[in-house]
């Protein structure tokens, strides 16, 4: 579906043993229908339940295309899909959460926009979360369309697919947490780069524990939405663009 390439997913993971195994083994099945190549690359977030081997015991006979990434301590999950960004090869780079809540099968979807897109990114249909948790998301989402001018929605959705033309001119990487997904979509629109947004299922969290929702962590977010918004206006522009940065 994909032109010649490798497709590489990144999964950032915390303490998912009770669900890696099947995304590893749905994306083994999904990812060759997909591109010609591919490589799964599992950010392990500090986990301390054994996910980084149930990974490799998922991969058992075709080891080679996956790689392991591993934080001592947990650093949070965007933090994790960002590095996870940088490790990757190929000319395609998708992620998606790996609580499980979304199914690789499902980027199907996503790749039948690329033809005439740079980013896809997934927006979540009926979304399986406590209501406080989508409260959040909902508070979230509005602040970065203010603060960014942007026009998308449920822009922290846990599954996108980018072409590596793309990634590269969105670097560097300057968001730290939750503010990756308003730097991804920001840096696109930006750079005049193609946007789609396509409705993707979002199913019930089966296993594991939430995260997110405390007071705290929420207001660290929209500070650091806040700082990244400053330091893009000072620090970045489009490549080809000169002076004033972008506002």
């Amino acid at each position: 579906m994909l032109a010649d390439g490798r497709l590489c997913l990144v999964i950032p993971a915390h303490n998912e043993r009770d669900s890696i195994g099947r995304m590893i083994h749905e994306a083994r099945s999904v990812l060759p229908t997909l591109a010609p190549d591919f490589q799964i690359l599992v950010v392990d977030d500090g986990s301390t339940d054994g996910t980084a081997d149930v990974a490799r015991a998922a991969m058992e006979g075709d080891d080679g295309r996956l790689r392991l990434i591993r934080h001592e301590r947990k650093s949070g999950a965007l933090v994790s899909v960002a590095d996870g960004l940088r490790a990757a090869e190929g000319e395609y780079v998708a992620y998606i959460d790996g609580d499980g809540q979304f199914r690789v099968q499902d980027l199907e979807l996503l790749a039948r926009e690329l033809g005439h897109a740079d980013l896809v990114g997934g927006r979540r249909l009926n979304r399986a979360d406590p209501w406080f948790r989508s409260i959040v998301s909902g508070v979230f989402n509005l602040a970065v369309r203010l603060l960014y001018g942007l026009p998308y929605r449920d822009m922290d959705c846990g599954l996108k697919l980018i072409r590596r033309s793309a990634l590269e001119r969105m670097s560097p990487l300057m968001g730290r947490s939750a503010c990756l997904n308003a730097e991804l979509y920001f840096k696109a629109r930006r750079s005049r780069m193609r946007v789609v947004q396509i409705a993707v299922p979002h199913y019930p969290r089966l296993t594991g524990r939430r995260s997110g929702g405390r007071l705290r962590p929420i207001a660290r977010a929209l500070r650091e939405l806040v700082l990244l918004r400053l330091r893009l206006a000072s620090r970045w522009r489009p490549a080809g663009a000169g002076l004033p940065s972008p506002q």
